[in-house]
């Protein structure tokens, strides 16, 4: 079994996270059939050494993990892979890999605009 990992920041305000919620709800509703959880590099739960764990107690054997960033910033560049690392000793039987940052791809940045031109 496959499943996803939507990893973001983390924010100490819990509205923050909404959104996040709101796009598992979505994500679910379309794809009931494919196991999706969220992670936050801090201040937030799950970590992502708790989502991987939920997916390894579900019995997924790969993991895509989805950076839900605007770029590649340092927590990405720096923090992420040492992350990565780790929780790929702590499971050494699930399939881990990543994706790059959602803001890096040209659907996400022409959704962007798209919705600048409906606020017009």
């Amino acid at each position: 079994m496959k499943g996803i990992i939507l990893f973001g920041h983390g924010a100490r305000d819990a509205r923050w996270r909404e959104p996040f919620d709101r796009l598992i709800s979505l994500w679910r509703a379309k794809h009931p059939n494919v196991l999706v959880e969220l992670a936050f590099l801090e201040l937030m739960q799950p970590s992502l050494e708790e989502a991987i764990a939920f997916h390894s107690s579900a019995g997924a054997s790969e993991v895509l993990i989805v950076p839900v960033f605007f770029g590649q910033g340092s927590h990405l560049h720096d923090d992420f892979p040492v992350l990565l690392s780790a929780c790929r000793e702590k499971f050494p039987t699930i399939i881990l890999s990543a994706t790059p940052a959602v803001g890096e791809d040209e659907a996400v940045l022409q959704a962007i605009i798209d919705f600048s031109i409906r606020a017009l």
